[in-house]
Order: structure tokens, then C-alpha cells, then sequence
């Protein structure tokens, strides 16, 4: 069992910064592929950007690539998600989600294949 906390939300102005840090319990961290998703009222809950299991690759939707980064800190069951360059179509509610095996570039964008979520925090942009 993995349980997992999110923090970093708030408000900010466009063009902004944020980070958000998502803690995860447990031993086995570094073996979890880690995502980070978002939900906006009334829409569909989507995939941000993920990270791979050890090796650390990572995957981001167009509409964050080279604007935001995903990373981990292992030593300390972390990961993050830079966010710069803040946009009004940001406003969302972030999630980090866990998986215990391998993913792919196929499955990872698939909030159905990840295993433990967090609470979410919430990200406010404003125009």
C-alpha cells in the first residue's frame, strides 16, 4: 500500500511558477512509474507528465511540454512537477498518481493503469 500527499498548490499569476512535490510512504519508491494528472471543472481528467521507474525517463503532454518538468528525488520518496510559464488553461486540480510495474508511452497517459492516487492540490492561475 502506497499513500500519497501532494503540496504546492495555490494561486498564482499567469507567467508564473509553481512546484508541486507529491510524498509518497513506503519502501519501494524508486520501483514506481509516477504521473502527475489534472482535472478542470467540468472536464476529463488528463495526463500532465510522467516519470519512469528507475531509469527516470519521462513523457509530458504537448500541452506542457518545455514548460513543465517531472522529476524524483528516490532518497527522499518525492516527485516533483515544475511548472513554468503558467497559463490560465492550467487552473486545475493536480494529482499524483502511482503505478507498480513498467509503463509506457502508451499506458502511462492512462490514468486507469496507475495503482495509488494522491488527494490533489489545487492550482489557480489567474489572467
Amino acid at each position: 500500500q502506497v499513500q500519497l500527499a501532494e503540496s504546492g498548490g495555490g494561486l498564482v499569476q499567469t507567467g508564473g511558477s509553481l512546484r508541486l512535490s507529491c510524498a509518497a510512504s513506503g519502501r519501494t519508491f524508486s520501483t514506481y512509474t509516477m504521473g502527475w494528472f489534472r482535472q478542470a471543472p467540468g472536464k476529463e481528467r488528463e495526463f500532465v507528465a510522467g516519470i519512469i521507474r528507475t531509469v527516470g525517463r519521462t513523457y509530458y503532454a504537448d500541452s506542457v511540454k518545455g514548460r513543465f518538468t517531472i522529476s524524483r528525488d528516490n532518497a527522499k520518496n518525492t516527485v516533483y512537477l515544475q511548472m513554468n510559464s503558467l497559463k490560465f488553461e492550467d487552473t486545475a486540480v493536480y494529482y499524483c498518481a502511482a503505478n507498480q510495474g513498467s509503463m509506457t508511452i502508451v499506458t502511462m497517459p492512462q490514468w486507469d493503469e496507475y495503482d495509488y492516487w494522491g488527494q490533489g492540490t489545487q492550482v489557480t492561475v489567474s489572467s
